[in-house]
């Protein structure tokens, strides 16, 4: 049973029963443990930079009920086009020189049209030219759009399934769960890397989290990357007035994604502007071992370099070089 180690012995299936004990254990219990199978798979003080740019922003016909850019609310932001590829070339380069070494690109999309997708590759030769890792998320994807993809050179693609497939009919109507899981299935077949975490604070139950970290843990491949999110409450959205996640369970919640998906980047993603240093000091304990530098991620606020070379810093932490990264 895996609740009885620190670490996965064999790629069985965890259970939710297993993966709420490890949950509900003592919070210094439950981080020990964390550390521990972190540092069995990770230097515990290398933190992955990434950085993420929006190159198509608004007008989303999907309904997510935290998303600013769904056309279903009036949140004020405008719909763009997509951006030419030479600035988001540019935008790369100054990311690169600021210490990124993946470079994600997103669109407000329900998924890519094929006029779209010579653009699309230019932009991911254009950054692998820079030395940089490449990462996009365009809504969902078929297996010919994933197959261009990754001929292109990219190497990873964030698909969120954001909460647990219980939940999930609360906060988007438009797609369901089942897609996503398509999506990354199509992705993973074209040997692209996977990314996909999930949102904490949409008004799910602790079990919600949890589910979702079983549902990712239990892909026939843990994603190589799993972003945790915070919500950030966005004026004119369904989820504006949501109450904020309690700290301490977003850090039992990293420690747990760590400890299901030992392998794994986990990365502290929106959110981190509300949370204190203290908070991220912890997650970083707990496991987490990647973060979006830069101003903005897509349209939400992000600390800012200066803030978060400080904290970096103050706890002795430096940005893992590309190798390190998987």
């Amino acid at each position: 049973m895996h609740g009885s180690s620190t670490d996965r012995a064999a790629p069985l299936p965890w259970n939710h029963a297993e993966a709420r004990a490890i949950y509900d254990l003592p919070f210094n219990d439950l981080l020990f443990r964390a550390q521990t199978v972190h540092r069995r798979h990770f230097d515990p003080n290398r933190i992955q930079l990434s950085k993420l740019l929006s190159i198509k922003t608004g007008g989303c016909p999907e309904d997510c009920g935290y998303c600013s850019q769904s056309a279903h609310h009036d949140s004020g932001l405008k719909a763009s086009k997509l951006l030419e590829v030479q600035r988001v070339i540019e935008e790369a380069r100054q990311a690169k020189a600021g210490g990124a070494t993946r470079y994600c690109m997103g669109a407000a999309w329900r998924s890519p049209k094929q006029r779209d997708m010579a653009m699309l590759v230019a932009m991911v030769e254009g950054v692998k030219s820079l030395g940089m890792e490449t990462c996009m998320t365009l809504g969902m994807l078929s297996p010919q759009q994933a197959g261009t993809l990754a001929e292109a050179g990219l190497d990873y693609y964030n698909h969120n399934i954001d909460t647990s497939e219980r939940y999930y009919p609360q906060v988007i109507t438009t797609r369901s769960f089942a897609e996503r899981l398509d999506t990354l299935a199509n992705v993973r077949e074209a040997g692209i890397k996977v990314c996909s975490g999930g949102i904490l604070g949409l008004g799910e139950a602790v079990d919600d989290r949890i589910d979702m970290l079983v549902t990712l843990a239990n892909l026939p491949e843990a994603p190589e990357s799993v972003p945790i999110n915070m919500l950030i409450p966005v004026p004119g959205t369904r989820l504006a007035d949501a109450p904020p996640v309690d700290p301490i369970e977003f850090i039992r919640i990293i420690a747990l994604a760590r400890i299901l998906m030992p392998a794994s980047h986990v990365r502290l993603t929106a959110g981190r502007t509300a949370m204190s240093d203290e908070t991220q000091a912890l997650c970083f304990f707990a496991g987490a071992n990647s973060i979006f530098v830069g101003e903005t991620l897509l349209t939400a606020a992000n600390p800012g370099d200066d803030k978060d070379s400080s904290l970096m810093r103050r706890l002795g932490l430096t940005a893992a070089p590309m190798e390190e990264t998987p």
